[in-house]
């Protein structure tokens, strides 16, 4: 590991204008990171990519980084670009084992983080660091959200988010476990409680249903719910997949981790079209995945699940669409199905509070701060934009917290 590292490094041009900070939603400084590397400053290093995003030592592990960093490094024009995920997984997590955080002196007032998912978990970094007096407010046992539930350990170690949570409760951050604002609590009673104010981060947990016959049998299963926690589940040996995006991969390589000898992947379009990245699509078939195109389902049956053929079609504007192909329907054999094809959120806080609109999605809607309808209320990740990347819940999570700042403090003047 340490060798791979330093000979990338050591490829680095240190190019005068660093296109792989410019593919960076949040600007990481990698031409610096990596310079302080190979002067042996790897602390400073660390410090400064840990300043520039928190979850630093998440994103080189869950970033699409072809597209990004990697995908805009010069070298990669005529050949194989820098392996910038592996240097930044090095820095970092050299860096949390030496990290002493600025503890909190709790003195700009109190601030509600509710949800821990990857905007929560910024937010409480970047407040905790000003001053403010921060409690994040989790449903669950654990600090992650979609980081801890959502992807798999083979994909996401937890022991990094273990890290995460210690680095802070030193930095003086509390953690309420097992709370659903909502709930008992309401938003409501966060302002009452002297929470100057609030932040929304509570992510996409509802299941996309398909609507379709039979969704209600035993054997049928919602990915966000599997991803959750795979091993209270028995699936069989022969386990569908339905739909091709990242989440799929995760459910079909999850799967065989559990037990499944076959597992197959149902996609709509050809092979050409999938959702997801190559890398995860690659790392699915090597772990035993058949991809099946063309295909979408009828209805569910307790034999498993009928699909029909279809193709796609377009329009005299060139716009594709997906038509169904009648009277190609036939079974397809399968002990358990599995849905994957997207989530939205919950309307636990929303149905509770009075003042915060959505939009037509059901997402709460906010201007480009992350100011919700409601004063004081503040909302950024997935709950707003619907499922994205970490490292984009990142970057608005950074205009979040900079406008949650300003906003407390005008309610000192």
């Amino acid at each position: 590991m340490s060798k791979h590292v330093i000979e990338d490094a050591m490829r680095c041009l240190q190019c005068r204008t660093p296109m792989c900070t410019k593919g960076c939603p949040v600007a990481t400084p990698i031409r610096e990171a990596i310079r302080l590397l190979l002067d042996s400053r790897i602390a400073e290093a660390g410090q400064m990519l840990f300043e520039n995003n928190p979850l630093s030592l998440v994103c080189c592990h869950v970033c699409p980084q072809e597209n990004q960093c990697e995908g805009h490094c010069v070298l990669g024009r005529k050949g194989s670009p820098v392996q910038i995920s592996a240097i930044e997984e090095y820095i970092s997590d050299y860096y949390l084992n030496i990290h002493k955080p600025h503890v909190s002196r709790r003195t700009r007032g109190k601030v509600a983080i509710v949800g821990s998912g990857p905007a929560g978990l910024t937010i409480a970094f970047l407040l905790s660091q000003r001053d403010f007096d921060v409690t994040i407010f989790e449903a669950n046992d654990q600090i992650g959200g979609i980081l801890r539930y959502g992807i798999p350990e083979f994909r996401l170690p937890r022991r990094v988010l273990d890290r995460l949570m210690d680095a802070l409760f030193a930095s003086g951050v509390r953690i309420r476990p097992n709370t659903a604002i909502g709930t008992t609590l309401t938003v409501d009673d966060l302002f009452r409680d002297g929470y100057r104010a609030i932040f929304l981060g509570t992510g996409v947990w509802r299941p996309s249903p398909l609507n379709i016959q039979g969704e209600s049998l035993g054997h049928v299963h919602y990915a966000i719910e599997y991803l959750r926690n795979p091993g209270v589940y028995r699936l069989g040996k022969t386990v569908a997949v339905i739909g091709a995006g990242n989440v799929a991969m995760d459910v079909a390589r999850t799967a065989f981790r559990h037990g499944a000898d076959e597992v197959y992947v149902i996609a709509r379009r050809g092979a050409e079209s999938l959702a997801a990245r190559d890398i995860e699509l690659q790392f699915a078939k090597i772990d035993g995945a058949e991809i099946i195109t063309f295909k979408e389902p009828v209805r569910f049956v307790d034999e498993g699940v009928i699909l029909a053929d279809t193709r796609i079609e377009h329009d005299d504007q060139g716009n594709q669409r997906v038509v169904r192909v009648a009277g190609t329907e036939a079974l397809f054999p399968a002990d358990s199905v599995i849905i994957a094809v997207g989530q939205g959120p919950r309307a636990v806080i929303v149905s509770s509070t009075t003042g915060i609109e959505v939009t037509d999605r059901g997402l709460v809607a906010v201007d480009e701060s992350g100011r919700t309808s409601r004063a004081g209320v503040f909302a950024s990740g997935d709950v707003v934009t619907g499922a994205k990347t970490v490292v984009e819940a990142v970057r608005r999570s950074k205009k979040v917290a900079a406008a949650m700042e300003e906003y407390v403090e005008s309610l000192k003047a």
